[in-house]
């Protein structure tokens, strides 16, 4: 039996989202910018699904651009924004970013930077999470990218008030691994991203919501689609898939954050009853993330001998995985080098429960012996 807990990864697809796509698998559908009889039933259901995706996050439906998922909508928001930012005050050449965002904002921050932008890091606790009582914003800044909650340790940042820390500042929200799991809204926010495959919806597709008053150009040049911000034909199908994912994230909100949380925190008591440490539990997180390391056992061998076991987890996010330096986010966050190497991501999600839980940690422990064992043979003799 496969046991499932790489939820942050993705999320498998969800009742809703598959019923809605299998329901029009075998109806005709045209090009969502065709006027006749198919394209419009095609434009229909992206404009449905447009208006369920605004409603997760607390928006118009208008200020909904559908993107290839959440990278490109992060791409979108941060390079689109920046830019105007300075095309208004010429002076504002400065991009704080998060130090522990993930590798899809720091890659977006590195294309400002080749046009001339500054991008300096913002300090981050042990969660992960932006320290809003240290942030200086001065009259130079464009742009502030803060994401809403971390992808390695699930700590959640506080935008109500760094929204007030910024002032006049534009804020780029990459809400991609909050939405679904805690309340979200726009909460003054100029842009933020959302990626379907994180919430139960089908890959390949995901959001940039922009705030009241704020607009962005198009990066990929092309036609006119999503109002000219983003080129490229709507696929249709994924986005009612994508719609009905959102409508049922925001109906089981309230009832799956409480479950999973309980579960959550079962496990945390077995972990650190096994000797882990878990980081970033002093603040608010996610309610199913778990990130913690077993000092002295290398994360990515319990990871490999969990996953022989039947347990699917990770040691951080999927994007940096198979790579054999330690997270840069726990780094980043004033984690020693040797416990991110520790470190193991376990993130439960719908299709978890309390066998689940029970079941991982009577696995660990021989698994963590072994793990030990081995580092002890490998070592040099003196």
């Amino acid at each position: 039996m496969r046991h499932y807990l790489d939820h942050n990864a993705t999320t498998p697809l969800g009742d809703a989202a598959r019923e809605q796509m299998r329901a029009l698998l075998d109806q005709p559908l045209g090009n969502p910018s065709s006027i006749h009889a198919r394209g419009r039933t095609a434009r229909s259901l992206v404009e449905v699904a447009r208006a369920d995706v605004a409603a997760l996050v607390g928006a118009r439906p208008d200020a909904v651009i559908f993107t290839s998922g959440g990278s490109e909508a992060i791409a979108l928001g941060l390079i689109g924004l920046a830019r105007r930012s300075r095309a208004r005050a010429p002076s504002r050449t400065r991009v704080l970013v998060g130090a522990a965002e993930h590798p899809a904002v720091h890659g977006a921050a590195s294309v400002l930077a080749h046009e001339g932008f500054s991008i300096e890091r913002l300090a981050v606790d042990a969660g992960g999470r932006v320290a809003v009582d240290r942030l200086v914003v001065d009259d130079d800044v464009a742009l502030l990218a803060v994401q809403a909650a971390n992808h390695e340790t699930g700590g959640v940042v506080e935008l109500e008030a760094l929204v007030a820390a910024a002032g006049a500042v534009p804020i780029f929200c990459d809400a991609v691994q909050a939405a679904g799991k805690i309340p979200i809204a726009m909460r003054g926010v100029a842009a933020l991203a959302l990626a379907s495959h994180k919430l139960y919806g089908p890959t390949g597709v995901g959001a940039l919501v922009l705030g009241d008053g704020v607009d962005v150009d198009a990066v990929v040049p092309g036609g006119p689609q999503e109002r000219g911000r983003r080129p490229g034909t709507e696929p249709a199908l994924v986005l009612a898939g994508f719609g009905a994912a959102a409508r049922e994230a925001a109906a089981r909100l309230n009832e799956e954050s409480a479950r999973q949380r309980a579960l959550r925190d079962e496990l945390e008591r077995g972990l650190i009853a096994l000797g882990a440490r878990v980081f970033g539990a002093d603040g608010p997180r996610t309610p199913n993330t778990t990130s913690c390391a077993f000092v002295g056992r290398d994360g990515q061998l319990v990871a490999m001998a969990l996953d022989l076991a039947g347990f699917e987890i990770s040691t951080g996010a999927a994007c940096s995985s198979g790579t054999v330096a330690p997270s840069p986010v726990l780094l980043a966050a004033g984690i020693s080098e040797d416990e991110a190497r520790a470190a193991l991501r376990i993130s439960i999600g719908r299709g978890t429960d309390a066998a689940t839980i029970a079941a991982l940690l009577a696995a660990l422990p021989p698994i963590l012996a072994r793990v030990l064992s081995a580092k002890a043979a490998a070592a040099p003799r003196p």
